[in-house]
C-alpha cells in the first residue's frame, strides 16, 4: 500500500494539499454537527476560508435542498454535507444521497459504520468522499473503499465518539498506514491544536465544539453558554443518550441531570417527552441537542462538547474564531521553526 508523504507546510500560509483538494484557504474544516451546522454557520466558515459541512443526519431531502441553496446564496465557496447511514432509515438515506449527488455538492462526509457501497457510489459520482474513523483498521477500510480523505477522530471528540484512542496516538498511526490525506478531529479548539495536528502528519483539522459556540451556530444559546462556562476536564463519555442511534454509540457531553443518573436507567425503554421542535417531540435519552427552534428542558438534553470546551470563553462570529485559530497556529509554528 502506498503511504502518503508528510506534506511540506508553509507556516505563513498554513496551506496543505488538502486545501487544494477541498478548495479552501485554510486546513480548518467545520464538523457536520447534526442540527447545529446549518447554512448560516457553513456559509460563514467557508466564506472565511475554511470548509464547512452541513449536518444533515436524518434530515428530510427538502431541508437538505433548501440548506444547500442558502449556502450557495451566501457564498461561492465550496462546502459539503454530512450524513450518517447507520442512524438513518434506508428509504430516507437513499433520498438524501439522491439530493447530494443531484446537487453536485463538493464533498460528503460519512460517519459510524463504513458503507463501502455508498463510498464507491459517491466517489463514482464525482463527489469528494470523506470517512470519519476511530481506528487504523477503519481508516484502511475507508481508503480501500475509495474515500478521498480520512478523518481520524480521537477519544477527546465531542458528540458521537467512534474509537477509544487519543488523538495524539491515533493520527500518526493513521497517517503512516494510508495514502490519502488525513484530517484530525477531537478536542481541537485553537491554533495550538491545529499546529499539533499538522506536526503529527495530518493535513488539517475537523473542528466542532469551537464552532458550535459561535453566533452563526444553530445551537440554542443555552448550549453555547454551557460550553463557555465549562471547566477543563468536565466532559463526560456516556451511552446515556442513545435513541435513534445504533446500540453502543457512545457520546461526549457536558454533565447534566441525565449523566448524573437523576432520571433512572437510560436503557429501561421508558419514553418521556422533554421538548419540542415544531411538531416533532424531543425525548429524554435521545440524541437531540438544544437548537434555536426548540423548546423544552434543555438541561436534560445532550449537551455535546469535546474535551477542548474548557478552553472556550466566548461566543464570537465564526469568521473571528477561524481567524484566531489560524493566527495562533501560524505563531506556534513560526516559534517552532525559530527554535
Amino acid at each position: 500500500m502506498r503511504r502518503a508523504e508528510r506534506p511540506t507546510l508553509m507556516s505563513s500560509t498554513l496551506k496543505t494539499p488538502i486545501c487544494d483538494l477541498l478548495g479552501c484557504e485554510f486546513p480548518v474544516v467545520l464538523a457536520g454537527m447534526g442540527g447545529v451546522a446549518r447554512s448560516e454557520l457553513v456559509a460563514a466558515v467557508s466564506a472565511a476560508g475554511g470548509f464547512g459541512f452541513l449536518g444533515m443526519v436524518r434530515e428530510a431531502p427538502e431541508l437538505i435542498c433548501s440548506e444547500i441553496a442558502r449556502v450557495r446564496e451566501a457564498t461561492s465557496r465550496n462546502f459539503g454535507v454530512n450524513l450518517v447511514p447507520a442512524a438513518t432509515p434506508a428509504k430516507l438515506l437513499e433520498a438524501q444521497l439522491d439530493v447530494v449527488i443531484t446537487e453536485r455538492v463538493t464533498a460528503v462526509t460519512m460517519f459510524w459504520d463504513l458503507r463501502a457501497d455508498l463510498v464507491r457510489r459517491l466517489h463514482d459520482s464525482g463527489c469528494l468522499t470523506l470517512c470519519q474513523v476511530g481506528s487504523v483498521r477503519e481508516a484502511e477500510e475507508a481508503e480501500a473503499a475509495g474515500a478521498h480523505i480520512v478523518i481520524a477522530q480521537g477519544f477527546e471528540a465531542g458528540g458521537h465518539v467512534r474509537g477509544t484512542m487519543h488523538l495524539a496516538e491515533l493520527v500518526p498511526r493513521v497517517v503512516s498506514r494510508v495514502g490519502v490525506p488525513v484530517l484530525a478531529a477531537g478536542g481541537i479548539v485553537d491554533g495550538k491544536g491545529l499546529a499539533a495536528a499538522l506536526r503529527w502528519g495530518a493535513q488539517g483539522v475537523l473542528v466542532g465544539t469551537a464552532f458550535l459556540a459561535t453566533r452563526e451556530s444553530f445551537a440554542h444559546d443555552y448550549h453555547k453558554q454551557r460550553i463557555v462556562e465549562a471547566r477543563p476536564g468536565e466532559t463526560v463519555h456516556t451511552d446515556a443518550f442513545h435513541l435513534k442511534w445504533p446500540k453502543g454509540a457512545w457520546v461526549r457531553v457536558l454533565p447534566n441531570s441525565v449523566t448524573r443518573g437523576e432520571h433512572g436507567d437510560p436503557h429501561s425503554g421508558s419514553r418521556h417527552v422533554i421538548g419540542q421542535q415544531g411538531a416533532r417531540l424531543i425525548y429524554r435519552f435521545g440524541t437531540d441537542s438544544p437548537l434555536r427552534d426548540m423548546t423544552g428542558d434543555f438541561e436534560a438534553m445532550a449537551l455535546y462538547a469535546g474535551e477542548g470546551a474548557g478552553r472556550i470563553n466566548s461566543i464570537p462570529p465564526a469568521a473571528e474564531r477561524l481567524n484566531a485559530i489560524v493566527t495562533e497556529a501560524r505563531h506556534v509554528l513560526d516559534m517552532s521553526d525559530a527554535d
